[in-house]
């Protein structure tokens, strides 16, 4: 039965088909999807063959434009069905004449009778579905009008966006599913109950019970975070199925033992300091299939594995960390776990974010956002993405990007640049989130130690590509004469031809063997690529020389493909920036390879150096597990610190210029601001000379700039402390200020937060640059962070 409610809503209560074997054959599958078409504006489909028992569907019951558009097919079908039974009719008509003896096709008597019956039945039903339209447009346009008076669009001055957004709604509603998810049918009052309730763009409509709109959900009660020794439950979390996952697994399990004895190191350091247990999703982009998850088949190829050795520890870290994690490496998952209403993605959250902190790379960073809706602005300053080379802000800021030629594909988040995390420490403006290298014990450095072979080189790169590098046979030549040679690179039958014939190659080795391998040489080479990946300091925890070439010119994205498109005009001098600046000498050397005798005066000097295995604190598992426990307590990009506005006295009292009056220092015997971390009282504030970036005009006091700083130091009071008359000074948007111009003795200030930045440089400006002091061995923290 067909009918219609008094809300206009069009409702199929029941349809009843009685299938006899000959009528299945005449109606086919016409018959059942007109009674699925039917039942899918509400009610129920039953049923029933001679002898069986019934079956019964039931469907939900759609608005009234969703089933004016289910009628409409309706109609379509049944002039199609109608088509059919007259095509059937003829066939009737050829069949009877060419069996008239009576051979194994006989219809039956009244066969054309059965068909013109249901025809005519049909036919009646199209009829009546034509009324049921017109009546239920006429009923609903009297509905709607009854209901324009209770929902027109407010003006209120509070809500200036909602008439718009009614007005989208009215031309777009359709466009996704996900309004339709939430109760929108268009009408009006779908259209405000939405605006006002699931998202924020409108007021609360008078007449509905706010109290059932708006009750918020309970949250879960507190729980303290609780070290862990046992990871086989995170082993589970982790899943399977793709070589990488595999990967990740197997390395997680083999610094199990290491992981529990650095959390015992830490407990014992952290003391009785309280940690709430966090709620963490970690969403691996780059291994879904949606982003192409390139890096899976190549993992028993020789391909990279940096960021699968970065997300196997950062895994590893939040779970010895006492923290509650669920990991995701599909969008199915992580629409799942988010809580992604069906549709498109134009919707919100269907509840609030479960999540304190959701872990991803640019992969997941996008897929949120295309799936998240508004919800993503509101919780994107839970998110932290892992970014092997960092994001700059002058790259983050959609608008001044876009304005002053920093546009990439990578970046325009507009978030805290801190809520980027690096591989390596190499620009402060981002957290430096890192990876471990398996630390060696007393015995196995003693075995190291009278085990090296001084005339064995290994040379990094495990992809055949990476020798072809131009020149590799004059320095290869070159090391020859001294070394006996050895690869480890990938190959199938054939060995690779890019491989010359004097090196030993061992072809694709697992870790275990690698490390090995590490142990009995002296030198390990590196040929300019891959940049900044984790093997070298592998090949220094294990008593290896890495050897690095020198770039001159230095790569970036000017002049070197790789660092095309990447969010960051940083320089990089050498294969390994951080080997070279925060090892060096004696376990790191980086030479230039065209200059044959420095080349060769290398590895005569290397060959009578006598090194130990080393190992940076900030690379072990106690030092990684510090680094994140103090971002997860005090980083909080959510709400933080109140930020100091423009021309604000707040901090300017707390400077002092230091005794010989080259930078300002806080003052001895002021307190921090609350809020604050790092804490105020690690500051230094210097000016740096023309030219020269806050990151290296840091680094050139022995300091690390620290931008969230920047704050603090914003205002012309600054520039007069550090005796810099300012003559004028003008809030400007750009990320090299606060700085101070000559000549015209003018100070400018940043107007923008998010384009604070230690990153950039210009002979026309003198850079403010806020530094502080850091832990020997971990230069993210300061000596008062923890």
């Amino acid at each position: 039965m067909i009918t219609v409610n008094p809300d206009g809503k069009i409702m199929v209560r029941r349809c009843l088909v009685t299938l006899r074997p000959f009528r299945l054959f005449v109606l086919g599958t016409g018959f059942f999807t007109l009674c699925f078409l039917m039942t899918s504006l509400g009610g129920q489909f039953s049923a029933r063959r001679p002898g069986d028992s019934p079956f019964t569907i039931r469907t939900e019951v759609l608005g009234g434009p969703e089933s004016r558009g289910v009628l409409r097919k309706m109609s379509d079908l049944l002039e199609l069905v109608l088509k059919r039974l007259d095509t059937l009719a003829r066939l009737q008509n050829s069949s009877e004449s060419r069996h008239a003896s009576g051979d194994r096709f006989t219809p039956g008597a009244g066969l054309m009778e059965r068909i013109q019956a249901i025809a005519q039945n049909v036919s009646d039903i199209a009829v009546k579905v034509d009324q049921i339209l017109r009546h239920s447009l006429l009923l609903h346009s009297k509905v709607s009008e009854g209901r324009r008076d209770q929902c027109e669009a407010p003006s209120d001055p509070k809500f200036p966006d909602c008439s718009g957004k009614v007005e989208w709604m009215r031309a777009r509603w359709t466009s996704d599913p996900c309004y339709a998810f939430f109760g929108v049918d268009g009408t009006e009052c779908s259209f405000l109950i939405y605006l006002s309730e699931v998202e924020w763009f409108c007021p609360p409509l008078p007449w509905r019970n706010q109290t059932a709109a708006r009750k918020a959900p309970k949250s879960l009660p507190k729980v303290q975070a609780v070290f862990r020794s046992n990871l086989s439950h995170l082993l589970e979390l982790m899943g399977s199925g793709k070589e990488s996952l595999i990967f990740m697994k197997k390395r997680t399990k083999r610094l199990t033992a290491q992981w529990a004895t650095a959390a015992q190191r830490l407990t014992q350091k952290l003391g009785s300091i309280p940690r709430d247990q966090k709620q963490i999703l970690v969403h691996i982009g780059f291994l879904t299939e949606e982003s192409g998850d390139v890096f899976s088949p190549r993992v028993l190829k020789g391909g990279p594995l940096g960021e699968m050795v970065q997300w196997a520890d950062i895994l590893a870290a939040l779970y010895v960390l006492g923290h509650s994690l669920r990991v995701t490496v599909s969008l199915k998952e992580l629409q799942s776990n988010l809580g992604v209403p069906p549709g498109r993605g134009n919707c919100p959250l269907t509840v609030p974010l479960p999540f304190d902190l959701i872990y991803t790379d640019y992969h997941g960073l996008q897929q949120m956002k295309q799936h998240m809706g508004l919800s993503f602005k509101k919780y994107r300053c839970r998110i932290r993405v892992i970014d092997t080379f960092g994001t700059e802000p002058a790259y983050n800021h959609e608008e001044y990007a876009t304005l002053h030629g920093y546009r990439t594909n990578w970046g325009y988040w507009n978030l805290n640049p801190r809520q980027f995390m690096t591989m390596f420490p190499h620009t402060p403006d981002n957290s430096f989130m890192g990876f471990v290298s398996e630390e060696l014990n007393a015995t196995e450095k003693q075995l190291i130690r009278g085990g090296k072979a001084s005339n064995m080189a290994v040379v990094y790169g495990k992809e055949a590509s990476i020798w072809k590098v131009s020149g590799k046979e004059k320095f290869l030549d070159i090391l020859n004469k001294y070394m006996e040679i050895h690869g480890t690179v990938y190959y199938e039958s054939q060995r690779p031809p890019e491989v010359p014939a004097f090196v030993k190659n061992h072809g694709l080795l697992p870790q275990p063997e690698f490390q090995q391998l590490l142990r009995k040489a002296k030198l390990f080479i590196g040929f300019g690529f891959p940049y900044e990946g984790p093997a070298p300091l592998e090949a220094i925890a294990n008593g290896c020389v890495f050897l690095q070439s020198r770039f001159s010119p230095p790569h970036s994205s000017l002049n070197h493909e790789f660092f095309r498109g990447k969010p960051t005009s940083r320089e990089v001098f050498s294969q390994h920036p951080y080997a070279e600046n925060f090892i060096g000498k004696p376990h790191v050397w980086t030479v230039d390879y065209n200059n044959s005798e420095d080349f060769e005066a290398a590895i005569k000097a290397i060959m009578k150096t006598q090194v130990d295995p080393y190992l940076p604190y900030e690379y072990t598992c106690e030092g990684m597990l510090e680094r994140i426990h103090a971002y997860i307590q005090h980083q909080d990009f959510c709400t933080g610190p109140v930020p100091v506005p423009p021309g604000s006295h707040i901090a300017q009292s707390h400077f002092v210029l230091a005794p010989n009056a080259t930078h300002l220092e806080w003052a001895p015997n002021a307190s921090s601001v609350p809020g604050a971390w790092p804490p105020t009282h690690s500051l230094r504030a210097w000016l740096a000379a023309p030219g020269r970036a806050c990151t290296d005009a840091c680094l050139d006091h022995g300091l690390v700039c620290e931008p969230s700083f920047f704050p603090f130091l914003n205002s012309q009071d600054a520039f007069l402390k550090l005796q810099v008359p300012c003559d004028s000074a003008e809030w400007e948007m750009h990320h090299l200020y606060p700085a101070f111009a000559q000549p015209g003795q003018e100070c400018y200030l940043q107007k923008e937060p998010l384009l604070f930045s230690c990153a950039g440089s210009s002979t026309k400006y003198q850079r403010l640059c806020p530094c502080r002091d850091f832990l020997k061995g971990q230069v993210a923290l300061c000596q008062g962070c923890l």
